[in-house]
């Protein structure tokens, strides 16, 4: 992780360099207080998002924060495409030496892919499964919501929460699965928004469960399970559940504990006889889980990279990125996730939702 990190700062940095060298070049005739002026502000936002992360739990004014947040983020992606797309037009240019205005069509292509991101971001799909099941569930068959980073925070409000948990109780499941990173970097602005309300409007009459992400522990463990105090959400934490119909749920800790059980452990833990069901924040080892013949495993973090080409490094990076696939013994269904972290934009993925139907 701190290799990722690492190398995303770099390829960061370096790509604003060139790209504060390609729009700071036209101003080389105006005058040098507006060309130091445009240098300050270049640089103030493309590192806003990280003054945002430093700050998170300083108690700056609340619109501070959030425009900090939301201009860095945004800008992350925009330099992303910007960069992609001024390349493609220098080499364009070569071929073709008439081309000129390259500057304006990069901009005018990222902000179309911007807006077409934000649409995506703002419209995630309901994906409806039926998986049928060996172990009996009382009644024969069950309806589980299952929605991953959500990443309540500066980035995702109050709003877009009440957006999601109208969505996920329209769908009528029986108990609501929340595979880790409900927040974001900080519990602050959840508190500061009483995002509590919301999360008291989820309805599922099996139960609402929650398993930590990575997230989680960059916000604070202890402070997340403060908040869920005030919350109906049951964290499960290395933790096994039994539904009124039978169903088994096994709740992992997420892997930024390193001490946390081994899945075989807590599998020995379960009752054999009956539907089990994990939920794991981060999608790995996913050979082991089928190799023990659970049921179903639910996980997100991945996002699918959330933005392309990222989402194929994912792809690389995971035995399975997203969406659902059957393996030998087991059903696996790795989501999108409901939100996104940081920017606010989806391009070349699609959040998600899942209403699973498990049967007999």
């Amino acid at each position: 992780m701190k290799f990722f990190l690492l190398g995303f700062l770099t390829a960061y940095l370096i790509g604003n360099c060139y790209l504060f060298y390609r729009f700071f070049t036209p101003l080389a005739g105006y005058p040098w207080p507006q060309r130091i002026g445009f240098a300050l502000l270049y640089w103030a936002v493309a590192f806003a998002l990280m003054a945002a992360m430093m700050l998170r739990d300083a108690g700056l004014p609340a619109p501070l924060m959030r425009g900090l947040f939301l201009v860095g983020s945004v800008w992350i992606v925009a330099t992303l495409y910007l960069v992609l797309t001024l390349t493609a037009f220098d080499l364009a240019h070569w071929m073709v030496p008439a081309l000129r205005h390259r500057l304006l069509w990069a901009v005018a292509v990222t902000g179309g892919l911007l807006l077409f991101g934000y649409y995506n971001h703002r419209h995630p799909r309901i994906v409806e499964l039926e998986l049928k099941i060996d172990r009996p569930i009382q009644g024969g068959e069950m309806r589980l919501a299952v929605v991953s980073d959500i990443h309540l925070g500066e980035g995702t409000g109050k709003e877009a929460l009440k957006r999601y948990v109208e969505l996920i109780n329209s769908l009528g499941p029986d108990a609501i699965l929340i595979a880790g990173d409900l927040i974001d970097n900080s519990t602050a602005p959840l508190h500061r928004e009483r995002m509590e309300e919301e999360l008291n409007a989820l309805k599922a009459p099996m139960g609402i469960f929650l398993v930590p992400g990575n997230h989680e522990y960059i916000g604070g463990i202890e402070r997340t399970k403060a908040l869920l105090e005030k919350t109906k959400i049951n964290l499960l934490q290395d933790s096994i559940v039994t539904l009124e119909n039978g169903v088994q749920l096994i709740g992992r800790d997420d892997r930024s504990n390193r001490r946390r059980k081994r899945l075989d452990a807590l599998y020995c833990s379960a009752d054999n006889a009956r539907p089990m069901v994990v939920i794991d924040h981060q999608p790995y080892e996913l050979h082991k889980t089928d190799s023990l013949g659970i049921d179903l495993q639910v996980s997100g973090h991945t996002h699918h990279g959330q933005v392309w080409p990222v989402s194929l490094l994912t792809d690389h990076l995971y035995e399975q990125s997203h969406g659902y696939r059957r393996w030998s013994k087991s059903h696996i269904w790795v989501s999108s996730g409901l939100s996104v972290w940081g920017p606010p934009f989806r391009i070349g993925t699609r959040g998600d939702v899942a209403i699973i139907r498990l049967y007999n």
